[in-house]
C-alpha cells in the first residue's frame, strides 16, 4: 500500500527543460506542479469530504442528545438500526477516508514534490555558466537548492491538509447553524469577517518578513561555508576572530529578521484568542437564549457548543497553517532568486556536436573585456596548426587565462570568433566542445570522492587497467596505493576530502594529470600544470607531459619557462595582445619581453613583476 502511493508520481519524470523559468511565484509553482495535478485533485476532494464528515458528526451528536431525551427502550427500538449504521461508518468508513487522505499527503505529495523541485532546480543550476557561479557564494546557492523544495512541499501540504479542510469545515458549520436556526449564523458571520481581517493583516506581513528571514539565513550559510572552504587561509593568517565578526553580522541580521517575523505571530495569537472568546460567547450564548425561549432544542445547543469549541481549537491551527503557507511561499520566493534565473550561456538553437578532424584552432579578431573597457583580450588573431605545441607567457592580467576560458566557452566572446577545424565554437554544443579538450589547471581541486572516482571523471568508461596505467604515467600510482582515509578505505578507494585537501598539492596535481591522460583528448590545455610539483617530481613528469602532447594541439601557460622552452612556438602576451611570438631561440635573438623574462627568471620561474 505504501509503495503504491509513493509511486503515484515519478519525481524524475522526463520534462521539457526551460532556459528561462517563470520568475513570478505562482507560475513557478504551477510549472513544478504539473505532474501532480491528478493527485492534487483527489487530495483536495478527499480533504473536503473529510471536513464534511467531521461537521456531520457534530450535527449527529446534537441529534443523539435530542434522541436521549426519550425513554431508553423507545430510542433503541426506533433508532437502533440508525445508531448501528452510524457506528459502523465511524469505525470503518471514516478511518478509510482519513487513511487515503493521509497517504496522499504524507506518502505521495510530501516526498515527491520536494524531490521533483530539488532535482529540477539542481539540474537547472548545473547548466549555468562558470561566470554565474563566480558571482555568488556556493554555500548560498546550495542552501537555496536545499531549503526551497521542502518549503514548496510544506506550502502544498498546507493547502490540502488545512486550507481546503478548514474552508469546507467553515462552510459546513455555517450550513449546520443555519439549519438549526438562521439567527445562529449571525455571530458566526461577524466572527468570520473579523477573522478574515486578521488573516489579511497577518498574511500581508508574514510573507515579506519570511522572505527577509530566509534571505538572511542563506547569507549566514554563504559566509559560514566560505570560511570553512578557506579554513587554511583563516588559520594561516590567524583571522579566526575576523571570520567570527564577519559571520556575527549575518547571524545578527538573521536574529533581527526572525524577531520581526515572531512579533507578527505574537500579535496574531493575542487577537485570535480575543476573537475566539467572542465566537464562543456569541454562538453558544445565543443558542442558550433561543433554548430558553423554546426556539431551540437541547441538541441544537449541544451541537452549537461542540461546533464553536471545535472552531476555537481549529482557528489557531488554521491561522498557523495559513501563515505557514505564506511563510513557506516567502522561502520559495527567496530561493527563486537563484533557481529561477535564466541560463546565461546557451547552445545555439541549431548547435551540432563538434566534428574534430585535425585540431586546428583559429582565433579571429578576438576581444573580451568582461563587460568592462579594460582587461581581458584586445583584438587577438592567432592560428594554431594541428598538432602544434604553443607556450603562452605574460605578466599577470595579460589575458592568458581569458584566452583559455574563451576557448572552453566558459564565457561568450564579446567580439570576434574562435574556430576549431573551421567550426565556430559558438555554433557547437558546449559538451561536445569540452569533450574534445583536456585541461590541467593550476588549481588542481578534486571532488570529495574516491581517487578512482576522480580519475574516471576523465573517462567514465575506462577499464581498471587503463586507469592504473594513467596513474603510473603521472607518477601517482605509488602514493595512491599508500592512501587510507578515516573510514579505513585504502588505495584507489580512499576519499580525498573536499577539493582534495587530504592530499598534498603535488599529489593533487598528479591525480589531475592522470585524469587528463586518461581522457586522452585531442586538444590539450595546460595552465601551470606543474606549478605544485617539486623540481625532482617535475623532472620525472616532464617526459610524461611531452608524451601526453604527442599528436595533440597544445596550449601551455607557464611561469616556469623550462616547461615551455621546447614548444614549437611561444607567444608572449601583454595588455591583452600577442606582442611577440616564435620559438625560444628566435625570441631570445629579438631581445624583447621574452628575453627579459628569461634573463630575470630565478630558479626557472618567470619573474614577471621584475620585468615590468
Amino acid at each position: 500500500m505504501f509503495r503504491y502511493f509513493e509511486n503515484l508520481v515519478d519525481p524524475f519524470v522526463a520534462y521539457k527543460e526551460s532556459d528561462t523559468p517563470p520568475t513570478r511565484l505562482w507560475p513557478f509553482m504551477l510549472e513544478y506542479s504539473r505532474p501532480f495535478m491528478r493527485v492534487f485533485f483527489w487530495a483536495g476532494l478527499i480533504s473536503i469530504v473529510v471536513a464534511t464528515v467531521e461537521v456531520g458528526l457534530i450535527y449527529y451528536m446534537g441529534r443523539v442528545v435530542d434522541l436521549l431525551s426519550g425513554a431508553p427502550t423507545e430510542v433503541w427500538q426506533t433508532h437502533g438500526t440508525e445508531l448501528i449504521l452510524v457506528a459502523v461508518f465511524v469505525l470503518l468508513l471514516r478511518p478509510i477516508l482519513h487513511v487515503v487522505d493521509v497517504l496522499l499527503l504524507n506518502n505521495t505529495i510530501l516526498p515527491n514534490f520536494g524531490t521533483l523541485i530539488r532535482w529540477r532546480a539542481h539540474k537547472h543550476v548545473l547548466r549555468q555558466s562558470v561566470g554565474w557561479f563566480e558571482n555568488d557564494f556556493a554555500g548560498r546557492i546550495a542552501n537555496r537548492i536545499m531549503q526551497t523544495p521542502p518549503a514548496a512541499g510544506e506550502a502544498v501540504f498546507q493547502v490540502f491538509d488545512a486550507i481546503s479542510f478548514s474552508l469546507a469545515y467553515l462552510i459546513g458549520a455555517a450550513i449546520l447553524l443555519m439549519a438549526a436556526d438562521p439567527r445562529l449564523l449571525l455571530p458566526l458571520l461577524i466572527w468570520f469577517a473579523l477573522y478574515g481581517l486578521l488573516v489579511h493583516w497577518t498574511v500581508q506581513r508574514v510573507g515579506p518578513a519570511s522572505q527577509a528571514a530566509s534571505d538572511a539565513r542563506s547569507a549566514v550559510t554563504g559566509r559560514v561555508v566560505d570560511s570553512y572552504t578557506n579554513i587554511h587561509s583563516v588559520k594561516m593568517f590567524a583571522h579566526g576572530s575576523q571570520e567570527l565578526e564577519y559571520a556575527r553580522e549575518a547571524i545578527e541580521e538573521t536574529r533581527r529578521t526572525f524577531m520581526v517575523e515572531m512579533r507578527i505571530f505574537t500579535v496574531m495569537d493575542v487577537v485570535l484568542v480575543t476573537l475566539n472568546g467572542l465566537l464562543i460567547v456569541g454562538v453558544v450564548g445565543w443558542a442558550i437564549a433561543l433554548w430558553m425561549q423554546g426556539s431551540a432544542s437541547v441538541g441544537v445547543v449541544a451541537a452549537a457548543t461542540a461546533l464553536t469549541l471545535r472552531l476555537n481549537a481549529m482557528t489557531g491551527w488554521i491561522m498557523w497553517a495559513l501563515t505557514s503557507f505564506f511563510r513557506q511561499l516567502g522561502v520559495v520566493a527567496e530561493g527563486m532568486e537563484t533557481i529561477a534565473q535564466p541560463i546565461d550561456l546557451l547552445d545555439a538553437p541549431d548547435a551540432k556536436p563538434l566534428q574534430l578532424t585535425d585540431g586546428q584552432i583559429e582565433i579571429r579578431d578576438l576581444s573580451h573585456h568582461y563587460g568592462r573597457r579594460t582587461g581581458g583580450l584586445d583584438h587577438v588573431n592567432l592560428t594554431i596548426q594541428p598538432g602544434e605545441k604553443i607556450g603562452l607567457i605574460g605578466r599577470s592580467g595579460a589575458g592568458k587565462s581569458t584566452l583559455v576560458m574563451l576557448l572552453l566557452r566558459f564565457y561568450d566572446v564579446e567580439q570576434g570568433a574562435i574556430l576549431i577545424d573551421d567550426q565556430n565554437i559558438a555554433g557547437v554544443t558546449q559538451d561536445s566542445l569540452r569533450g574534445h579538450i583536456g585541461m590541467v589547471q593550476q588549481d588542481s581541486a578534486l571532488l570529495h570522492r574516491s581517487v578512482r572516482d576522480n580519475l574516471l571523471y576523465g573517462r567514465p568508461e575506462a577499464t581498471e587497467e587503463q586507469m592504473i596505467a594513467a596513474a603510473k604515467q603521472a607518477e601517482a600510482h605509488e602514493f595512491i596505493l599508500n592512501l587510507q582515509d578515516p573510514q579505513g578505505r585504502t588505495g584507489y578507494d580512499a576519499h580525498v576530502g573536499e577539493r582534495g585537501v587530504k592530499l598534498s598539492g603535488g599529489q593533487r596535481q598528479r591525480v589531475t594529470l592522470a585524469r587528463v591522460i586518461l581522457k586522452n583528448a585531442p586538444i590539450l590545455l595546460l595552465d601551470e600544470a606543474t606549478s605544485a610539483l617539486d623540481s625532482e617530481v617535475e623532472a620525472s613528469i616532464q617526459e610524461t607531459l611531452y608524451g601526453m602532447m604527442q599528436g595533440k594541439t597544445v596550449i601551455a601557460i607557464a611561469h616556469r619557462l623550462s616547461t615551455i622552452a621546447q614548444m614549437d612556438r611561444i607567444l608572449v602576451m601583454d595588455g591583452g595582445r600577442i606582442v611577440e611570438q616564435g620559438d625560444h631561440a628566435e625570441l631570445m635573438v629579438q631581445g624583447g619581453l621574452y628575453a627579459q623574462f628569461w634573463a630575470r627568471q630565478s630558479g626557472g620561474f618567470l619573474n614577471t613583476e621584475a620585468a615590468e
